[in-house]
């Protein structure tokens, strides 16, 4: 490419240099699962990997990934920078953290950060956001009474620290302390160094394509990008009315608690800008649920965005005509030390919040509550020598709402996306069996079309010891609604041994014990007889 496009780039120039970053971005995606040890990044693809501008904006995602985790990551990275400032990073240099206020909000989500070099500068990064297996402290589970509890607090540091030749060597310390605080060191520092790893496939591609087109760095290109992603968002948001649209939904626990989520969606079209607030939402949890701003942000913006114009690029730029609001300290904006390990459990359901709202602008587009955050799953105990087994988490989906046009999914993990771990690799992992995985009959609420189904699990534990399950569940009573006539799916169930588990905490139980999972149904779309 001539040097003068590197400020001015024609439609089909632009077009190629956006699909050889996505390419590049989704081969590190690819390199990430390949390397990983964690089955619920290897197998369900619960990660992000994102490329990032020398200010930290992001560019392009990997097509694989959550919302949850792309546009934490989105925030997170531009925090990283913030401490350590890309003109004070040499190269070899590689940030880490899961400081849960700056970045996923959650212990067990851990960022890393890969500067990209051209010419002795940094001319991108490419991040990741995985969820590794274990991080000391309480583990995947509601019941830590504070962060701190939670496990390993990692602040933004230097993972790796360049040489004098530049390349990266490991920064001791820092690794020493992550090793000694988590039960399965060899899986940590493996997961770690799958992302180390494919940021630097990342950095490689990007250097092959700035060379084959001539250019010393992306930053005329990242603008290009950005720029057009957020007036094409601002032209869709004007073409909406203007407005306040309210909504509300309700979520309740296995202990018998019950969250409110409101939220107010102002549509100002002559600013090309949408605001929402959650003013009204639950105060903070004493369980481990409660969701960082971040998180709040990533899947409010994911659910506007869905309705708006998915097709836009998900970048800097789009997320930008799109503001978040919420009290501080409330369920939806966590501070310290307030817990948040299960923090999916709202941050998946604020969708059913928020489209109810959305359906005021766009009843077409709108879709029926589902069953919201998948539940989570985590087994742990000793083998008969005495050594521990942990299994990742492996989760699992209800139903999802029903649209105007098309039936709700059966059991799908919207809108996280992530797929279930097979179940193979979970017994592989540790004694675990599964005695039934089927769809749950009955579940989907009807309508003029009818919401998806939940499903069934039975499992148990082959051991003669004590093992400890952390689960997250949902929807137990109250059930997801339908819209516009459709009639509410089918309520979950949490049980073992035929009863009623109403705690949210971790559980003890034994060999003989078996875990019954019914997943909540998604609420049908119009009334049946229309």
């Amino acid at each position: 490419m001539s040097a003068s496009l590197t400020t001015t780039f024609d439609p089909i120039e632009l077009e190629i240099l956006w699909q050889s970053l996505i390419a590049t971005v989704n081969e590190q995606a690819r390199a990430l699962q390949r390397a990983a040890f964690s089955p619920i990044v290897r197998e369900a693809g619960d990660l992000a990997n994102a490329v990032f501008d020398r200010r930290g904006r992001m560019v392009a995602q990997a097509v694989t990934g959550t919302p949850g985790h792309i546009n934490s990551l989105a925030i997170g990275a531009a925090n990283m920078l913030d401490e350590y400032p890309v003109d004070s990073l040499k190269p070899g240099d590689i940030l880490i953290t899961n400081d849960p206020y700056k970045t996923a909000g959650q212990l067990l989500d851990v960022t890393v950060l890969v500067p990209a070099w051209r010419h002795g500068k940094v001319i991108a990064f490419f991040g990741s956001t995985i969820h590794h297996t274990d991080v000391g402290g309480y583990g995947i589970g509601a019941g830590g009474r504070d962060v701190f509890e939670e496990g390993l607090w990692i602040p933004i540091s230097r993972l790796m620290v360049g040489n004098d030749q530049g390349q990266p060597e490991r920064n001791e310390d820092v690794w020493k302390f992550i090793l000694a605080n988590v039960r399965q060191p060899d899986h940590m520092a493996g997961d770690l160094h799958a992302q180390m790893a494919s940021g630097e496939v990342g950095a490689q591609r990007l250097a092959t394509l700035c060379e084959s087109y001539n250019l010393d760095d992306i930053e005329a290109l990242a603008d290009e990008i950005i720029t057009r992603s957020e007036k094409a968002t601002r032209d869709s948001i004007k073409e909406l009315p203007a407005g306040s649209y309210d909504a509300s939904a309700v979520l309740d626990l296995a202990d018998g608690s019950r969250i409110d989520i409101c939220c107010s969606v102002q549509v100002d079209p002559d600013a090309g800008e949408i605001v929402v607030d959650y003013e009204g939402t639950s105060e903070a949890s004493p369980w481990g649920i409660n969701v960082v701003k971040n998180y709040t942000h990533a899947y409010t913006t994911f659910t506007v965005r869905s309705v708006l114009n998915p097709d836009i690029p998900n970048n800097h730029g789009s997320l930008a005509p799109i503001r978040v609001e919420a009290p501080e300290g409330s369920i939806v904006n966590a501070v310290s030390p307030q817990p948040g390990t299960a923090r999916h459990v709202v941050g998946m359901f604020l969708p059913n919040a928020l489209l109810k709202a959305l359906a005021q602008v766009r009843p077409d587009d709108a879709m029926a509550e589902g069953s919201g955050a998948v539940w989570t799953m985590q087994v742990n105990g000793n083998y008969p020598d005495g050594s521990p087994f942990i299994t990742a988490m492996f989760t699992y989906a209800g139903g999802v709402g029903a649209r105007a046009t098309k039936p709700g999914l059966d059991a799908c993990s919207y809108p996280t996306g992530v797929s279930a771990v097979p179940i193979e690799v979970v017994e592989a992992s540790a004694p675990i069996r599964f005695r039934r995985k089927a769809l749950r009959p009955g579940s989907g609420g009807s309508g003029r079309q009818s919401g998806g189904l939940g499903q069934v699990i039975e499992f148990s534990v082959d051991t003669e010891k004590p093992w400890q399950l952390n689960a997250v569940t949902s929807r137990l009573a109250e059930p997801p609604q339908g819209v516009f006539g459709g009639q509410p799916g089918g309520a979950g169930a949490f049980l073992v041994n035929g009863e009623a588990v109403q705690t949210q905490a971790r559980i003890t139980l034994g060999g003989d014990d078996v875990v019954r999972l019914e997943l909540p149904g998604g609420g049908g779309y119009g009334t049946p007889d229309a």
